[in-house]
């Protein structure tokens, strides 16, 4: 489920380009990317037909977006991965050593007050 997901959204995502480029600008490059070829629909027809098809491609870019990240979560208790680190590297203080000559060996007194 999770690649035919993942193959539709390329899909669609190539598709959504390719109709993006081929809609007429209005700066100065509208003919280097096919711009030229409005004139096979009529002048307003392409213009209509291409955003159209740009909304609902963009539309089903988003759909599958929220579907392939449903589908990617994992099942059962959701941790966080900061948290789950977090804990493996805290040890208890019981199981680490006690270096020689640390303060606990040796105790302390305090000094007189002079």
């Amino acid at each position: 489920m999770y690649t035919f997901l993942i193959i539709l959204h390329i899909i669609v995502s190539i598709i959504l380009v390719l109709s993006i480029l081929m809609q007429s600008s209005k700066g100065g490059l509208s003919g280097t990317f096919g711009g030229e070829g409005a004139a096979l629909f009529g002048g307003r027809g392409a213009a209509t037909f291409l955003s159209k098809i740009t909304s609902s491609f963009a539309t089903a870019f988003i759909v599958l977006a929220i579907l392939i990240s449903i589908v990617s979560t994992p099942k059962g208790e959701s941790t966080s991965i900061i948290k789950q680190q977090a804990n493996k590297r805290i040890a208890p203080a019981a199981e680490l050593p006690v270096p020689q000559g640390s303060m606990e060996s040796t105790p302390i007194e305090p000094k007189p007050a002079e």
